[in-house]
């Protein structure tokens, strides 16, 4: 394959999956096409499009036509230096905040996305607060901020051969891996989508790693794992080891994993297939255990409207404290799963970008397997409740809150307390939750509470119900 142009649309593009070609057609581009033998099965065939895959790949490099005179803002100058780092994901929440953020620092940055989450939100009835333009608006929209590049490639990491491509084109020193199934509800909604959760999240890894030791060996792997897959044991959560003295003999080991989901245990596989090949093939790597993040904007995404990044709500997808705000900025009651005293660690989408530009700047050895707990607070779901309640009266809002039957199987009393030094000592100034960022998360709220559907607040989707039959999730 050809190496990409250098535009601000370049963009690569596996047409296994039909619909991801439509939104080239709004963007205003010159093209150059090549195609190229694919033999493989599209990544999801019988479940979700019920299309026959194509028998060839397009190769698309965008030049990118500007659409305003905008004046470029000020950024970060560029260092030769720096990693070129391939975010897998980036069309996503977290990921879309971090390929701006390391463009915006300098990095030479590609996104690699098969956009299968956008199809989620049809498939579902879903939609973002927040609209949010197509992959390749956003592209375009940041290199006319900016002046700076992102390199695009479209396509399933599942499918091997379009992976290595992009590792031949693309030739990564980090490779930052945020390409999974992300919701436990969404895994746990029928067979269907558990089945969905773990071949893609756990391939998509596989695959990640044998590209890697295939064509970049000196690469570095920045996975992101979940807080969700130590559970809540009744003893404090290390990061990512614990010394354990057994009769008389001690030994550092892996700290025990307690998933609680289809998707929590697809990132179980993954820590373990990476470890594994760590040890094996001298890969070096970084596993980011996430707690559940909040918030929307970051000093990139707030650039222009383009730019804005998802903000989800609903029962699938959305996380506790942004349903919550936007339950108060509607009117809705906040609902409490069960009695509120599940306790999480939880961050700001600020310091998900500054914990992995830090993992990026400070690399694993050859070998090693890192795991870092990447939260910044911990927080039960009530006091949540609590403080998005005060925060929203001081607007004049009236909240209230009420307890719904807890969908999910899980302690809702329980000891939680989890270590997470390893990033501060790195670096990372953590932006604690505020009054003052509450504030602007309820005014973000309300801004666009006209494009919130009420029907999709409430749970829908039970662990205990989940059943054989292929369903459409509706409130």
């Amino acid at each position: 394959m050809a190496e990409l142009l250098s535009s601000s649309c370049s963009s690569t593009i596996s047409t296994r999956i039909k619909p991801h070609l439509k939104p080239f057609n709004q963007c205003l581009t010159s093209f150059s096409i090549m195609v190229a033998s694919n033999n493989s099965k599209p990544p999801f065939g019988r479940l979700f499009l019920q299309q026959k895959p194509r028998k060839s790949s397009v190769v698309v490099h965008a030049a990118a036509v500007s659409t305003s005179k905008e004046t470029s803002v000020q950024t970060s100058s560029s260092d030769p230096f720096k990693p070129r780092v391939m975010v897998i994901g980036g069309d996503g929440y977290c990921g879309w905040a971090t390929a701006l953020h390391l463009s915006n620092k300098g990095y030479e940055v590609a996104i690699v996305d098969s956009l299968v989450r956008r199809l989620f939100d049809h498939q579902l009835g879903l939609d973002s607060l927040t609209p949010i333009s197509s992959i390749q608006n956003r592209v375009q929209r940041w290199k006319s901020v900016t002046g700076k590049n992102i390199q695009l490639y479209i396509g399933d990491i599942c499918d091997f051969e379009f992976l290595s491509e992009t590792f031949k084109s693309f030739e990564p020193d980090a490779v930052v891996h945020f390409g999974e199934q992300r919701s436990a509800p969404y895994s746990m909604i029928d067979r269907s989508r558990a089945v969905y959760t773990q071949q893609n999240n756990v391939i998509g890894t596989l695959n990640v790693l044998f590209a890697i030791k295939e064509f970049r060996e000196q690469c570095h792997l920045v996975k992101l794992g979940t807080m969700g897959e130590y559970g809540t044991p009744n003893i404090d959560i290390e990061e990512g080891y614990i010394t354990i003295t057994h009769n008389g003999r001690t030994d550092t080991l892996p700290y025990p994993k307690q998933a609680s989901s289809f998707y929590h245990l697809s990132k179980v596989h993954d820590s373990h297939n990476i470890a594994f090949t760590c040890k094996a093939w001298g890969i070096r790597a970084t596993d980011l255990n996430q707690g559940v993040v909040y918030g929307v904007r970051t000093d990139e995404t707030a650039m222009h409207e383009e730019l804005y990044n998802r903000f989800d709500y609903d029962g699938i997808f959305g996380t506790a404290l942004n349903r919550f705000c936007v339950q108060a900025a509607v009117g809705h009651p906040l609902t409490v799963y069960g009695k509120g005293g599940q306790t999480r660690g939880f961050l700001d989408i600020r310091d998900t970008v500054q914990c992995v530009e830090l993992a990026i700047a400070n690399p694993a050895k050859p070998g090693e397997f890192r795991v870092f707990n990447q939260f910044t607070e911990q927080f039960s779901v009530n006091q949540l409740a609590e403080l998005v309640t005060k925060a929203a009266e001081k607007l004049g809002l009236d909240v209230k809150t009420t307890n719904v039957p807890n969908p999910r199987v899980e302690a809702e009393e329980h000891y939680y307390n989890c270590k997470n030094t390893k990033l501060v000592d790195l670096g990372l100034r953590p932006h604690f939750l505020s009054d003052s960022l509450l504030d602007s998360l309820l005014n973000f709220a309300i801004q666009y509470k006209d494009r919130v559907d009420t029907k999709q607040i409430m749970p829908s989707v039970s662990w205990k119900k989940i059943g054989v039959k292929t369903k459409t999730v509706t409130a």
